[in-house]
């Protein structure tokens, strides 16, 4: 008898305790229909402090399908995804969220597409029905941002809801650094891909831990990991600067000389200082944003630690 393809599920999660429940039970209804298949839940904890890992200990017991590790503490969505992909054994690893957003029903679609040969199915988002206007605005800006200056083509809309092959998940694995911006990590490993569209669902329980904050950090470590823009444009923005300084300062000299004009302008004078001050300031911080990542790639720190788990070394 020829063996089932197996299938790992690998869902991060941190402080889902409210949601866990409902997500295993439409899992079940989900796998349930898929029998020609042998399917891992790998849930990583990335740092609960609620009943999250109970839950899991708990659902191990009930169903030896369900897998576990937990994080010495925690490190990161993209980091807790990356350790799932460390642990995962399937032919196939499908990554999805916990809050119910990525609907589970979706999971036939990606085995699909799989098996026509496509190695990357990613679920593309037709609408944000749930964010906030502000919200929907500046995240098309961000991936309009990212198609112009990314070295890469990055799907917009497109997030960590997807299916990978194996071949794609041993490439990820090669990828060393620490600051990962998956979504673009996805893109750069190439492969066959295909999207799905869907809409996500609402948030089934809890409050979403991104706020704008955090989505401007996230969005400065896509820019940052996949794009040498920024040091361009402090380059040009350096040179433009000489340039009108240097043009200023030949019309201050010409009209003193043939006018005898005094040099007049005191506010004139304080207001071009603070403008190149501050140019000089943000290329500085755009320079330490790059040389920081330099920093923390050059101590070569582990990813993760685990503490405890159901699963033995990757």
């Amino acid at each position: 008898m020829e063996s089932k393809k197996k299938i790992s599920l690998v869902i991060p999660i941190h402080n889902e305790s409210g949601n866990l429940a409902q997500l295993y039970q439409q899992l079940q209804m989900t796998l349930s229909k898929l029998t020609h298949y042998e399917f891992e839940i790998l849930f990583v904890n990335d740092g609960s402090h609620d009943n999250s890992l109970h839950m899991l200990q708990t659902l191990r017991q009930y169903d030896p399908r369900v897998h576990w590790i937990s994080l010495s503490r925690n490190f990161g969505k993209e980091i807790a995804l990356s350790a799932g992909l460390d642990f995962a054994e399937g032919d196939a690893v499908i990554l999805m969220d916990a809050d119910l957003q990525h609907p589970p029903d979706l999971i036939p679609s990606f085995l699909e597409a799989w098996e026509s040969g496509v190695q990357v199915v990613y679920a593309q988002i037709q609408k944000r029905a749930h964010e906030t206007p502000l919200k929907q605005y500046l995240t098309s800006f961000f991936y309009r941002l990212m198609g112009k200056i990314s070295d890469i083509s990055i799907p917009p809309h497109a997030g960590d809801f997807r299916l990978l092959d194996r071949r794609a998940v041993d490439s990820l694995k090669l990828l060393p650094e620490h600051h990962r911006y998956m979504k673009g990590l996805y893109a750069w490993i190439g492969f066959s891909q295909k999207a799905i569209p869907y809409i996500p669902h609402q948030r089934y329980s809890g409050k979403t831990n991104w706020s704008y904050h955090k989505l401007f950090g996230f969005a400065m470590e896509g820019i940052t990991s996949f794009s040498t823009a920024p040091l361009r444009l402090a380059t040009y923005l350096g040179f433009f600067s000489a340039g009108m300084a240097f043009l200023y300062a030949m019309y201050i000299v010409c009209k003193t000389l043939v006018f005898g004009d005094p040099v007049k302008g005191y506010p004139t004078l304080i207001v071009i200082i603070l403008l190149l001050g501050g140019i000089q300031l943000i290329t500085l911080g755009i320079l330490g944003e790059y040389v920081g990542r330099v920093f923390n790639e050059a101590k070569n720190r582990p990813l993760y630690l685990v503490q405890a788990g159901s699963k033995g070394k990757p």
